[in-house]
């Protein structure tokens, strides 16, 4: 049984959508209070290796992405899940399991308005720390130079 089929089976009933998009990438929508114990599997049952974590802002909430290779079978597993609520976006961290997450955690912290409860260091990597507080650059209409739509 490859990675893929295992996933499939042990989160059968977190899955909200499953979609293989070639021989090679698949994506997993799950609900947000899902995804520590999902990491866990992937991370520490699977030994999937964490790649990184993508933040999206979309018009029905922020998306996060997170992306997971299967280096055995040369596969790339993305687990997707919305933050439905724009006004206070928040997660658990995965920082816990992957100590490599903290650092995009932050990022996506500063840049997107996401609060990841848990994490150990929210606190600015990029941006100035005189930053106005609530001004995210990578939402939408939001950020020097950006316009509404």
């Amino acid at each position: 049984m490859n990675s893929i089929e295992i996933i499939k089976d042990k989160l059968s009933n977190k899955i909200i959508k499953f979609e293989k998009k070639n021989s090679k990438r698949y994506y997993i929508d799950i609900i947000p209070e899902d995804i520590v114990s999902v990491t866990k599997m992937l991370w520490s049952e699977l030994e999937l290796r964490f790649i990184i974590a993508t933040g999206i802002d979309r018009r029905d909430g922020i998306e996060i992405i997170y992306h997971f290779s299967d280096d055995k079978y040369g596969t790339v597993v993305s687990i997707r899940t919305l933050l439905a609520n724009k006004e206070k976006p928040e997660i658990d961290t995965i920082s816990k399991i992957i100590k490599g997450a903290e650092w995009i955690e932050r990022e996506m912290w500063e840049l997107l308005g996401i609060n990841f409860n848990g994490h150990p260091n929210l606190k600015h990597l990029l941006l100035n720390e005189d930053w106005p507080e609530g001004n995210y650059p990578l939402r939408q209409g939001q950020g020097e130079g950006r316009k509404d739509d």
